[in-house]
């Protein structure tokens, strides 16, 4: 099965989106819409890691309590545990960690060294691709082809 970074292979750093603490959490959602993506990773003023803000975590604890997204900080709605994984992972252990801590989103390290972020999505998508790849291996197999 696949490694983690994997995944990561076609997209750069470039694709790894941040925001701080203190930001408001309207200028969060505007940089997921902005990105197209589901997740930022937190980082404070030393660029230490300390949390993930991500879609479901606006929808709950913004606007499901009626919070204003203008007046709340990033920091009181963001997940401060941000699991990793280090990229010589399997899929299989990202898909693990990922359903067994009900979350979408996952860092991706080498050593210390951030690579990327990978979505339940991505690993899905391999997975697929890697099953219909033996399919198509048994199915020549079964037919002699």
């Amino acid at each position: 099965m696949a490694q983690a970074k994997d995944l990561l292979k076609n997209r750069g750093t470039d694709q790894i989106f941040y925001t701080n603490p203190d930001a408001m959490v309207n200028s969060a959602i505007g940089l997921m819409a902005e990105k197209n993506v589901g997740a930022l990773l937190v980082k404070n003023a030393t660029d230490a890691i300390v949390g993930i803000v991500t879609e479901r975590d606006v929808l709950l604890k913004v606007a499901a309590r009626e919070k204003n997204p203008k007046s709340t900080a990033v920091s009181e709605i963001m997940t401060e545990k941000v699991y990793r994984v280090q990229s010589k992972q399997s899929l299989e252990d990202c898909m693990e960690i990922m359903n067994k801590n009900g979350f979408r989103h996952l860092p991706v390290f080498e050593g210390e060294e951030l690579l990327g972020m990978i979505s339940v999505k991505d690993v899905l998508r391999q997975v697929i691709a890697e099953q219909r790849n033996i399919i198509g291996h048994l199915e020549d197999y079964i037919t002699g082809n």
